[in-house]
Order: C-alpha cells, then sequence, then structure tokens
C-alpha cells in the first residue's frame, strides 16, 4: 500500500500548486495525507510545499505544524523539530560519500555510502536556498540566514549565516 502512497505523492500531489492558488489548501491537505502515510513520524498540521523531495520517506521524522519549503531536497536520516518554517529550495543531505580511499571512483558500487543523520530543534526558520551537510544539529530557537552552506551544529537560539555558516549572533541579543 506504501508504494501506492509513493506513486500519488510524486506523479500527482508533488505537483498541486500551493498559496496562493486558488483551492491550495485543500493542495496542502492531500499532500499532507499522503506524506503522512510515507514518513516515519509525521506530525500534525504539517505543511508539505509542492515539488518538495523526500525520497520514500522512511527516514525522514516532521514535527507538529512544521514546513517543507517548495523545492526541497531532503535526503536520509533526517529530525525536523516542532514549529519549523522552511523557505523553498532548501536541501538537507544526512548522506555522502567515503572520499578516504583513491583507489575507488567516486560511483564505485563498493564506495560505501557514509550516513550521518541531521536534527533540527523546534522553532527554527530556515531560508531560502540553504544546504545543510551530514551530521549537523541545528538547536531550537534559530535563524539560518538565506544562502547558508551548514557544516556544523550550531546550539539553540543561535542566527547563522554565510558560506560556511557561522553564527552571527544568538537571539535575544538582536535588535531590529
Amino acid at each position: 500500500m506504501k508504494s501506492i502512497y509513493l506513486f500519488l505523492y510524486y506523479a500527482f500531489a508533488f505537483y498541486l500548486p500551493m498559496q496562493p492558488f486558488p483551492g491550495y489548501k485543500l493542495f496542502y491537505k492531500v499532500r499532507f495525507f499522503l506524506v503522512k502515510k510515507l514518513l516515519r513520524k509525521c506530525g500534525k498540521n504539517v505543511i508539505i510545499k509542492n515539488k518538495s523531495h523526500f525520497g520514500n520517506g522512511s527516514r525522514l521524522i516532521i514535527g507538529d505544524y512544521s514546513q517543507l519549503g517548495q523545492n526541497s531536497r531532503l535526503g536520509g536520516e533526517i529530525k525536523i523539530g516542532s514549529h519549523v518554517l522552511m523557505g523553498p529550495d532548501v536541501v538537507i543531505m544526512a548522506v555522502t560519500h567515503d572520499i578516504s580511499d583513491l583507489s575507488k571512483t567516486m560511483i564505485d558500487p563498493t564506495n560505501p555510502a557514509i550516513h550521518d543523520s541531521v536534527v533540527i530543534g523546534d522553532n527554527v526558520w530556515i531560508g531560502t536556498r540553504v544546504i545543510i551537510l551530514p551530521g549537523v544539529s541545528i538547536g531550537s530557537n534559530s535563524v539560518i540566514g538565506s544562502g547558508a552552506v551548514v557544516t556544523k551544529s550550531f546550539p539553540k537560539n543561535s542566527i547563522i549565516g554565510g558560506v560556511p555558516a557561522k553564527l552571527i549572533k544568538k537571539r535575544g541579543e538582536w535588535k531590529t
């Protein structure tokens, strides 16, 4: 049955428009219904924007009231907390390749993939076109600026950005 839901998601629901297109709330509900059947765990009132790609979903956990941004690409063991806001074109990868053995080519089937989970805390805002690499943890109440490439973990209440991403300030210190 899961393969039917997977087919319906990628063949149909994947392409349904989002806000402000008329009927977008119904399309969000259709995607949510299918995604809830696919993910390891899917919280309540999760919004999946169109063209969000997450493989078969078996290694993805999403908390309550969170969103996957439009055109997002998620791969590997990923845990996204509650109330996480994700902009469009975000990439979160928890899988990489072993590059230590020079005798193996990158596409060599005996070159093992390296799995290193990614954890996103609660109440995190991930800006447009952020890339989060394997093994990263982002603490709760953090903000990741658009275009950041996150190569290391950050504690709660962090405002981070840049390539590679670095701590800009702690939330609470920021004056608007």
